[in-house]
């Protein structure tokens, strides 16, 4: 998970770039979404995931542009009934 803000002149190169990052981690074996903040433009929140932490690793690694912080890795909880 990566937020980032976006100059207004910067955001063709941006979304170019996001692509880029989304083609990556798909042909990862990755999921790969990209979000933009409702009421304020050029507010992005990127989203990863992979079946399992190993692929997620792999895929940070290789990454066009890997993310500030690779080694922060999320797992899904259970939550108790």
């Amino acid at each position: 998970m990566q937020r980032t803000v976006v100059p207004p002149g910067e955001r063709a190169k941006f979304l170019e770039r996001a692509k880029a990052r989304e083609l990556h981690y798909t042909g990862a074996g990755c999921q790969f979404w990209l979000f933009e903040e409702a009421a304020l433009a050029g507010a992005f929140m990127e989203f990863t995931e992979a079946r399992d932490v190993d692929t997620l690793k792999r895929a940070h690694a290789t990454a066009p542009e890997p993310p500030l912080d690779p080694g922060r890795i999320y797992t899904q909880m259970d939550l108790p009934e």
